[in-house]
């Protein structure tokens, strides 16, 4: 049940991701052989590879991390907070101090990972990306071996679910549907890489990212059926 779980064993995550390379001319030519054979069935016929190249970032092999968003409960007796906290920059640099954060604060077995759809998206793509640059995965990252409830993980959009593998709810949905505010500001996911490239706003992108840490803490609240965070008790650190 999830209402025995300690909040405070929680990290709440998610992340932002954009293509590899500012545009697909600038893939070596194996590169864009390989991309245009991974999306051939997502493509309509009439759009080529190049024109596609704007989606790469939902692909590990294709796409980097610009960004990982935390949040985590520190409450004592009564008192409530959440403090949130971002990693940007050169993406090897925020997989080393995001593996450096679950070692040394949350490798306990008490501790738990959430996000949503964390387990199709956030968690495999932050695995993959830390053994293309080289990086130890961490024990909270690392499935192998281990039995499914072992497995340190938790998935709001799981949640949801309630067994029914066939369902996808987005975490805007989630949100209005559960009365949350919604976590979306002027962009969103799909605009990210043109934020990231064109405009070059990074200080955008942790915004975005961190207000969908936030709500997915908020639906988590909610699937226990527990008081909402107010602004007061969120602490950006």
């Amino acid at each position: 049940m999830i209402e025995k779980i300690n909040l405070n064993n929680i990290l709440f995550l998610d992340i932002e991701t954009v293509p590899e390379t500012a545009d697909f001319n600038s893939l070596d030519p194996e590169m864009q052989n390989l991309y245009e054979q991974k999306t051939q069935y997502q493509r309509k016929e009439e759009i080529s590879a190049e024109e596609f190249y704007e989606r790469a970032g939902i692909w590990a092999e294709f796409g980097k991390i610009v960004c990982i968003s935390v949040g985590f409960f520190a409450n004592k007796s009564d008192i409530r907070n959440f403090r949130v906290t971002s990693f940007f920059g050169e993406e090897k640099n925020i997989l080393k101090d995001f593996s450096n954060l679950l070692n040394n604060h949350f490798n306990g077995p008490q501790h738990l990972l959430c996000g949503h759809n964390a387990k199709e998206f956030d968690i495999p793509f932050i695995a993959r990306r830390m053994i293309i640059n080289g990086i130890a995965i961490p024990d909270k990252l690392n499935l192998f071996g281990k039995k499914p409830w072992e497995i340190a993980h938790l998935d709001t959009l799981e949640l949801w679910k309630f067994g029914d593998y066939k369902h996808f709810t987005s975490l805007k949905l989630m949100c209005k549907v559960l009365g949350i505010p919604s976590p979306k500001g002027d962009i969103d996911g799909s605009q990210v890489g043109h934020v990231f490239y064109v405009e070059k706003d990074i200080d955008r992108i942790v915004t975005y990212c961190e207000k969908d840490t936030i709500a997915v803490a908020q639906i988590f609240l909610r699937l226990r059926r527990e008081d909402l965070l107010i602004e007061e008790e969120i602490i950006h650190v």
